[in-house]
């Protein structure tokens, strides 16, 4: 009898309230950053893709052959008087942490840097543990 148009209510109620994919997370279903991690004969390097995040934010832990990476971030915005027309605040944080095997790092020469809305984390080897070059043994 009467004509049906969807409505907000509608579309709220029909939603999974736990269904975490419709919030603001990434597109991994997650909200931890994506890392990259390499290896070469010199070092372990790890990338954190955290965009929008300052090198103050950062901590870079290494304890017990475990690197461990976390963030916080604070904002709190304000606009009006007293009464809050309009306030705003969010809190972001993120740990991630990287066994890594034993030894294997000079933990003296770990370095990190943020560039680009990139973390990267430099991790020497120690030189007992670089692949040395083949040689030939004579024989007697």
């Amino acid at each position: 009898m009467f004509p049906t148009f969807p409505s907000f209510f509608d579309n709220f109620l029909s939603r999974d309230l736990m269904d975490w994919n419709n919030s603001n997370f990434s597109g991994i279903n997650s909200t931890l950053p994506a890392v990259n991690i390499s290896e070469d004969d010199e070092s372990f390097l790890i990338e954190v893709a955290a965009p929008g995040l300052v090198k103050e934010n950062f901590k870079v832990n290494f304890d017990k052959n475990r690197l461990v990476i976390s963030s916080e971030q604070k904002e709190e915005k304000n606009e009006g008087n007293q009464k809050y027309t309009r306030r705003e605040f969010s809190y972001q944080t993120f740990q991630r942490s990287f066994s890594l095997p034993e030894g294997a790092v000079d933990s003296d020469k770990i370095s990190a840097k943020y560039v680009d809305g990139i973390l990267l984390v430099s991790l020497p080897k120690r030189e007992e543990v670089k692949p040395k070059p083949a040689r030939e043994i004579d024989i007697m």
